[in-house]
């Protein structure tokens, strides 16, 4: 599918944001570890948090759906009962890493793959760290990724981990607690904290015992279980960013609303961002509304954000001056390489843009309208939808299906606001 985009003057106008996926695709998993039933309400439905609903069904877990955004699942209390053997992540890497050591809690083989996207994506660290905890994980192909075999039951004890995404931390924190010793996890090169701290959140809730040095080392209490539960999902800060930045660029009055800014999620961070470059933007409860701003480049450090990136990069454009994003290498190991990409398709708009090995420098750039790549990448999709609406022109986006992935509606809710925007 293509996204067609024009020029757009100006948006205004009030919407929800979607659930978050990261924490829609947490709590499918806690759930199909716990015992019985459990509850999720206002949960994501969207190709990622379909392709772990699938994981888990594999797995032994039974979902249920009572009605839009809400499930009842039946989890397998700790115990992995084998319904497949393979399973199928699609393009979410959350479920490819997550349910990697939900897996290696089963004593059958168990493949796990995806698509093209997720067969490029490293997962060796997180394989090292289950085999030095007692379980079998190989990459079939030997070069770190996708398809990787799995074979428990894990055991538990001590490991090293390069926690170059914070995926592989959580899904070693969320798995270890039913583990019969206790796992004591040494951590380096750790990014996304954010993220780790929502799973660590998750895990208070769920009354999981564990210890937490300064994200160095994490002790994790074996022999523990997870009992049933029943919870509201909070809306995407990672999707609203799209809606902000495009507020930001052309808003007359938009208000985003139902957005917790004391959640765990770290795409909240943007709100700041935003303002140290100068942006008008207001908080009043869970309501947050946004006006055009000028915007003033500035050093951006996006370690904990790289999720941003790709908006973040549009919005480099727009600004005066020269926008520094640095400290986000690991934005190479996304769904595509995102700094390569996204240099590369602002580049064919005019953007005057550096790619660094960890980041980007970008100048104010007046873009114009080009036939573009969106590469698979839902986010990259919707940030070049974002340089679209601000390009003199029509602007033409190819794999815009790849929206599905975390923004089913995006489409939708920006034609709502005003942009000229249309998918064919």
């Amino acid at each position: 599918m293509r996204l067609i985009v024009k020029k757009t003057e100006k948006i205004r106008g009030e919407s929800n944001v979607p659930s978050s996926k990261s924490h829609t695709i947490r709590g499918l998993i806690f759930a199909s570890l716990a015992k019985k039933k459990s509850i999720l309400h206002n949960a994501l439905e969207s190709e990622d948090t379909k392709a772990t609903i699938n994981a888990c069904t594999s797995l032994g877990a039974e979902f249920s759906k009572i009605h839009d955004g809400e499930f009842q699942i039946t989890g397998f209390d700790g115990y992995p009962k084998i319904k497949k053997t393979e399973i199928n992540t699609l393009n979410s890497g959350t479920t490819t890493n997550f349910i990697t050591s939900v897996a290696a809690l089963a004593n059958k083989k168990i493949i796990i793959d995806g698509d093209e996207s997720i067969r490029r994506r490293p997962v060796e660290p997180l394989l090292i760290a289950l085999r030095n905890l007692g379980a079998h994980a190989a990459s079939l192909k030997k070069n770190g990724c996708p398809p990787i075999e799995i074979k428990g039951r894990m055991i538990g004890g001590k490991t090293t981990l390069d926690c170059s995404s914070s995926q592989y931390l959580s899904s070693l924190m969320i798995s270890c607690p039913l583990l019969n010793e206790d796992t004591e996890i040494l951590i380096s090169n750790c990014c996304e904290i954010p993220y780790i701290e929502m799973t660590l959140k998750w895990l208070e809730e769920m009354h999981i015992k564990y210890h937490n040095k300064e994200f160095s080392e994490i002790q994790i209490f074996g022999d523990q279980k997870y009992s049933p539960f029943e919870k509201t999902i909070p809306s995407d800060w990672s999707s609203a960013t799209f809606l902000i930045a495009s507020a930001v660029m052309l808003g007359e009055i938009v208000t985003l609303r139902n957005l917790d800014p004391d959640d765990s999620q770290a795409d909240r961070y943007v709100l700041d961002y935003l303002r140290n470059m100068g942006a008008d933007i207001k908080i009043e409860d869970t309501n947050i509304t946004i006006s055009k701003s000028k915007l003033r480049g500035c050093e951006l450090d996006l370690n904990n954000t790289p999720d941003a990136l790709p908006a973040m990069a549009v919005l480099g454009c727009y600004s005066e001056g020269t926008t520094i994003l640095k400290n986000v290498a690991h934005a190479r190991i996304k769904e595509t390489d995102r700094i390569r990409v996204m240099t590369q398709e602002l580049t064919k708009m005019g953007a005057k843009i550096k790619e660094r090995d960890d980041g980007m420098v970008i100048l104010h750039s007046n873009l114009k309208g080009a036939r573009l790549s969106g590469h698979y990448d839902h986010r990259v999709v919707m940030a070049l939808s974002l340089a679209g609406m601000i390009a003199e022109g029509k602007t033409e986006i190819d794999t815009a299906e790849a929206i599905k992935v975390t923004f089913p509606n995006y489409v939708g809710i920006m034609k709502e606001l005003g942009a000229k925007i249309s998918l064919e």
